[in-house]
């Protein structure tokens, strides 16, 4: 009898853990607003009130996920400062955080939630979850940027941050749909030099164009509410996730009634639709306008990507976060996907042509456009985790260190 207890209590932890596994990956699937507890129980073989035994509450379920998660990444973190230079910290802490993906999809380690819906979480974990967002959000920053290696303003290693923390969370998206386990390190190794070492080749300089799509024109007035509801369920879905944007948030972020909502739109799918369709083709008006403003792919890369971040932060933007995707309704998410991943392609084929032309050093064309989608993705969050960078800054804090190096002063 006295090995009860610890059987029992070994039990539970391995419940536990396997509801966490199944709750990180419905989560990831559905988002936080649209996974349910009821599926979470049911795919580990429980019923509802079986998970209330370990989470009260789906929001701490959320919780305990998102901290498990933030744990794994502290760790990985802390190995990674061990490391005695700041870049060789960064390829350190990418080698590790791609090594836990592959172990993930290889069924040795369980799942990890996205943050792309964190500040769709409510009541008292939420707080909690913010705080250790930030907290490993301060972490990076000193260990790659505040070493005193570089001289940085607070702004521009606020940015920096910024960009090395959003492109490698970005980065589970694509690796898994792109490579097999066993070449997540060449992967991580890419990602690395990129960021590092940046895509300039020798005669290239940074002198970005301002394209003439920056400067859109105001819609007309008999298009204004349209763009107000697009505006809106933009924000909304960027701040609360697909399922967290309800009518009745969209309504009321309007000030109107849900009778006002269905008299402009036939649905939220329908809106939701049409908000991607308008980021889409906003970057796609940037592109096509860097290929005609310069042959080189150099200046093509930086002019469309400068001009997309300076979008995000003016008062046309945001753009619908990309990572939006894995919410919407399957049969909407097929042909959104193959739009995004036309875009992208788009942007590897300018970094193609530009290792071509010798205006960019030959790097990996596939991962690099993949940091640039990452890259111009995260920018709608910039004025919280960047204070002071501005749309009149944005290029040299933000866009400038991906393409030239993110430990170049």
């Amino acid at each position: 009898m006295a090995d009860a207890a610890p059987r029992q209590t070994q039990r539970f932890e391995r419940k536990r853990e396997a509801i966490l596994h199944a709750a990180a990956r419905l989560f990831n699937e559905k988002g936080l607003k649209g996974a349910t507890l009821a599926e979470v129980a049911a795919s580990v073989g429980l019923i509802t009130t079986s998970v209330t035994y370990y989470f009260k509450k789906k929001d701490a379920l959320a919780a305990a996920c998102i901290g498990r998660t933030l744990d794994t990444l502290s760790a990985i973190a802390d190995e990674a400062a061990a490391q005695p230079q700041a870049e060789a910290r960064l390829k350190r802490f990418l080698e590790l955080y791609l090594d836990q993906l592959a172990r993930i999809t290889r069924g040795e380690e369980p799942e990890l939630i996205n943050f792309h819906d964190l500040l769709a979480l409510t009541g008292p974990q939420a707080d909690e979850a913010q705080a250790g967002f930030t907290a490993l959000f301060r972490k990076l920053r000193r260990i790659f940027f505040e070493t005193g290696e570089i001289e940085l303003s607070r702004p521009a290693a606020n940015a920096r941050a910024h960009l090395v923390l959003s492109v490698m969370l970005w980065s589970r998206t694509w690796v898994r749909s792109q490579y097999e386990p066993e070449d997540y390190a060449r992967a991580a190794e890419r990602i690395g030099a990129i960021l590092t070492g940046g895509l300039a080749g020798e005669d290239a300089g940074w002198a970005p164009a301002a394209l003439a799509a920056e400067r859109l024109a105001p819609p007309a007035p008999a298009d204004r509410a349209r763009e107000n509801f697009l505006k809106a369920a933009t924000h909304l879905v960027n701040e609360q996730g697909y399922h967290g944007a309800s009518v009745d948030r969209i309504s009321a972020h309007l000030s109107l009634t849900k009778g006002s909502f269905y008299h402009h739109n036939d649905t939220k799918d329908g809106l939701v639709e049409a908000c991607f369709e308008r980021s889409f083709e906003i970057m796609r008006q940037f592109q096509i306008e860097a290929r005609a403003h310069s042959a080189r792919g150099w200046d093509q890369i930086c002019s469309a990507s400068a001009a997309l971040v300076v979008h995000q932060l003016s008062d046309h933007g945001p753009l619908l976060r990309y990572t939006a995707l894995s919410a919407v309704p399957a049969e909407m998410r097929r042909d959104l996907m193959a739009t995004m991943r036309r875009l992208s392609e788009r942007f590897a084929g300018m970094i193609a042509d530009g290792i071509a032309d010798g205006s960019i050093r030959p790097v990996d064309p596939v991962i690099a456009a993949q940091l640039v989608i990452g890259m111009i993705n995260a920018a709608s969050q910039l004025h919280r985790w960047g204070p002071g960078v501005t749309a009149q800054n944005a290029g040299e804090f933000y866009v400038r260190p991906l393409f030239t190096g993110v430990f170049n002063p």
